[in-house]
């Protein structure tokens, strides 16, 4: 069977050359073809034989992805691809124009096992995990579809990053390798709704991204209500989680806080989330939910977001409220493939 080159870090490569009958410095070429050039053919590779090409091609396969739909937002320009992996099952990735540059927002699971209550990415269910190659070709295929340079990467799309950790990670690495794309880690975002454990295994590899972590309630209680996982993480395990890598990183953490109507975003819970998140460097991301037809939850009216911002700048809180993007293509996570899917099945 064929292996999966684009996710395969250098050592590896090297090693896969070595057994080859090849000298260790194919691997250098290989890769900077791969994650430079970002080749789909192994014949593109005119620095190497056409015999050895042949082997590659015998040994190997460069993996790439479909687009099956592509929206542009007619808003801000914000573009939306859904892609279909070889074993048919879709993920959707997002471009996002800023000032500052080009951000994508990437998937990192087909499908998730959360079980948020507000989300759509777990609603069409899971299906197995990204590799790291799959991740890498949303970022080359988005590049070579747009013609724009991403500057900005979020792993915020379907799917937690941290319950596919061994691939993810795999991924931080090739991204970053200086003999390939070599992408500044400091211009990545991870968002997780809270695995610590994983936390700290992410803060000792030091980097140096910044995390998101998706809390959405102030206590434990509600908290339990919106994300199944607080069954099995207390907020104050995930604050201490939180402080230990800021301590380790350096780098201040972001709380994303979806407001839903009448649940969570009360002036008490403003007061609340204040209180259990002063003392240490963070950010508070306040999000406008998107409505989903499968549950109930509305997002807050302007009034109450603008109330629960001022609140808590008052308890001396940095805040902001996220801008909405592409909301005339359904830019949230998990929404085009959920149709996707139910198309089909129809």
């Amino acid at each position: 069977m064929k292996k999966d080159i684009l996710s395969m870090d250098y050592n590896e490569l090297e090693e896969s050359v070595l057994a080859l009958g090849e000298k260790k410095f194919r691997a250098g070429q290989i890769f900077e073809w791969l994650h430079k050039h970002k080749v789909q053919d192994f014949n593109q590779m005119t620095n190497l034989s056409a015999q050895f090409r042949t082997v590659l091609n015998e040994y190997f396969y460069i993996y790439s992805l479909k687009i099956v739909k592509k929206l542009v937002s007619g808003l801000d320009n914000t573009v939306k691809y859904l892609y279909k992996l070889n074993d048919g099952a879709v993920v959707e990735a997002v471009v996002i124009n800023y000032k500052h540059g080009n951000s994508l927002c990437i998937s990192t699971q087909v499908g998730c096992k959360m079980g948020c209550r507000f989300c759509a990415s777990t609603i069409a269910g899971f299906e197995r995990n990204l590799t790291a190659g799959e991740m890498l070709s949303q970022l080359y295929t988005a590049e070579s579809e747009s013609g724009k340079k991403i500057s900005n990467i979020v792993l915020m799309g379907i799917g937690e990053p941290l319950d596919n950790y061994d691939n993810v990670t795999r991924f931080l690495d090739i991204l970053s390798s200086e003999d390939g794309h070599d992408f500044s880690l400091r211009n990545v975002a991870l968002s997780t709704c809270g695995k610590i454990d994983k936390i700290h295994e992410l803060a000792k590899k030091r980097y140096g991204l910044s995390l998101s972590i998706s809390l959405h309630a102030p206590s434990d209680e509600l908290r339990r209500q919106l994300m199944p996982i607080a069954n099995n993480y207390k907020i104050s395990e995930l604050i201490e989680a939180c402080k230990m890598y800021f301590e380790i990183t350096g780098r201040r953490i972001t709380f994303e806080y979806a407001l839903i109507d009448g649940m969570n975003d009360s002036i008490e819970c403003a007061d609340e989330l204040a209180s259990i998140l002063s003392g240490f460097p963070n950010h508070i991301n306040l999000i406008p939910i998107n409505k989903i037809d499968e549950r109930d939850y509305m997002p807050s009216s302007k009034d109450r977001a603008a109330a629960f911002k001022n609140r808590l700048e008052q308890g001396g809180m940095s805040v902001t409220i996220r801008r909405t993007l592409g909301a005339d293509i359904d830019a949230a996570c998990g929404q085009l493939r959920k149709e996707y899917r139910t198309e089909d099945i129809n």
